[in-house]
């Protein structure tokens, strides 16, 4: 997660004039930004599939379609730009891990700039050699950006190189903001709102200046995973807030503090923010490759998953709605993941614990009740002698078959039914693990775990654990991004709880207690 205090103290509309001017400020910085020397125009595509399907025109700006396979070259391009000849014979130097630090190796190339990128240890490979491969030199320093940053300020400093921040900088911000004036260009005709992915803000923060002082009938909207929510979170509280933890999935907008001056541009700008779960992410980047062939990474699908949403929450028709596609950087080995959840995300797919009698026919029963449904997926583990339960998942329809239609269905008919559609710790462990109850374990916890990618992870989690608690189960999954998912399970006596959660709080990895869910006493006891 990052955060960082930007160099300059941001513009304060305090009036309605002054928030004019403001505007005014902000539309001729981006009219001036000389950014295709590098970036291109890319189209604003119609997404007909999508479009059909939501009874509204969806236009995709395909900023994924830049040199850099993102938005961010635009900002970083037009902030070394307007470096003075003394600042660039010096050379520039970023904190990042992807997109922003694969734009600003570009862009200080193609001005003949020497540009140092200080990346966590954690990036994945894919966009270390970007950088590389843009005449960029990587330092690999830290497990997480914040560690990646702080050495970064430390460089410049010692070095006297000029740091390109990723989002806040009224440069930067003008640089992406030259994307609204390409939509309103292109689309000449009635639009009704643009949607824009949120991380630091940059982004957001140089669409609603461009739109709202030309165009201010068209509603800006922000799109933020549901757990990196720092605009939103800022929104509310009527201020800047720091998150106290960020999800790692939509890695691209993995941020614990809105931008300082993008905020003062979003606060009084933007319209609303949507939030959206990974779920619905992975089944935006499907709704995606279906109307266009290309796999948008998971922070660049996010505007089309707030499009969805608003469309299903307001139940509007025949309207235009633009979803800014930001960016395709991503692994390819994420893309079992996003396969994975797509289904659950357009809720086309069910995932159940069932409870059969254990007697001759109870299987027969059980597979008539599902009627013609499709099963996706079965797992299942003798438990006693009276019953068993089952891991299933079965296809379903959000209007013509719901998931709360099969649920009822099961119960109507003697099948005891636990929901874990909603239940993450059910999708990324039990899906793959269903086993047996080890009742002698009786003083057994559960935990769910966040490890960072990298050499040494786990021995510093059993290392600072120091044998004091026996381990009792270990299941582990990656994804492909810097992060892997641990489930775990130790022998705690409850007089030791506290002191595990102490031992816990030192590692520092995030945690879950899921000792409680009710998955978990199903299939592992």
């Amino acid at each position: 997660m990052s955060r960082f205090t930007p160099a300059t103290e941001p513009l304060t509309p305090t009036s309605p004039d002054a928030g004019e001017r403001l505007l005014k400020h902000y539309v001729r910085k981006i009219l001036a930004a000389p950014v295709y020397d590098v970036a291109i125009e890319t189209p604003l595509q119609p997404a007909r599939q999508l479009s059909e399907r939501l009874d509204n025109q969806v236009l995709l700006k395909r900023e994924d379609l830049q040199p850099v396979f993102s938005f961010k070259i635009r900002g970083a391009y037009n902030r070394v730009v307007q470096l003075s000849a003394e600042e660039r014979s010096r050379g520039v130097i970023a904190a990042s891990a992807g997109n922003h630090a694969q734009g600003l190796a570009l862009a200080a190339r193609e001005l003949g700039v020497k540009a140092t990128i200080v990346m966590p240890r954690t990036t994945p490979e894919l966009k270390v050699q970007g950088v590389r491969s843009r005449g960029g030199k990587v330092v690999l320093h830290g497990d997480a950006f914040p560690d990646a940053l702080a050495h970064a300020l430390k460089l410049a400093e010692e070095q006297g190189l000029t740091f390109v921040p990723p989002y806040d900088d009224p440069d930067v911000i003008a640089g992406q903001g030259t994307v609204a004036m390409e939509i309103l260009r292109q689309h000449a005709g009635p639009l009704d709102a643009i949607f824009v992915p949120v991380g630091g803000g940059s982004l957001i923060a140089g669409i609603a200046a461009y739109v709202k002082y030309l165009r201010p009938e068209i509603r800006v909207i922000g799109v933020e995973p549901e757990d990196s929510n720092c605009l939103q979170a800022a929104l509310a509280a009527g201020e800047r807030v720091v998150l106290s933890q960020v999800g790692l999935f939509a890695d691209g907008v993995a941020v614990a503090q809105i931008g300082a001056h993008n905020f003062e541009l979003c606060r009084h700008f933007v319209d609303e923010v949507l939030t959206v779960s990974a779920d619905e992410i992975c089944a935006a980047i499907k709704d995606i490759y279906d109307d266009t062939r290309s796999i948008t990474e998971p922070a660049g699908a996010l505007a089309v998953a707030g499009i969805k949403k608003y469309v299903e929450r307001d139940g509007v028709r025949g309207q235009t709605l633009v979803a800014i596609d930001s960016g395709a950087n991503i692994n390819f080995d994420r893309l079992r993941h996003v396969a994975e959840r797509a289904e659950l995300g357009e809720q086309r797919e069910a995932i159940l614990a069932v409870t059969l009698p254990e007697r001759p026919g109870a299987f027969r029963a059980f597979c008539e009740a599902l009627g013609r449904r499709q099963i996706t997926e079965f797992n299942y583990r003798y438990s006693s002698g009276d019953a068993a339960h089952i891991f299933v998942g079965v296809q379903t329809h959000p209007q013509n078959d719901p998931r709360a239609a099969l649920v009822q269905r099961l119960g109507d008919q003697g099948f005891p039914v636990l929901d874990l559609t909603e239940n993450e710790l059910a999708k990324l462990h039990l899906r793959h693990m269903v086993g047996g109850h080890a009742p002698q374990l009786g003083d057994e916890m559960l935990l769910r775990f966040e490890f960072p990618e990298r050499p040494g992870a786990l021995f510093k989690f059993l290392d600072k654990l120091g044998g004091r608690w026996n381990i009792t189960l270990f299941h582990y999954r990656n994804h492909g991004a810097a992060d892997g998912r641990v489930l775990a399970g130790l022998a705690v006596p409850p007089a030791e709880r506290a002191a595990l959660v102490e031992a816990l709080e030192d590692i520092g990895y995030p945690w879950w207690d899921e000792s409680d869910n009710p998955a978990c006493r199903l299939f592992l006891g």
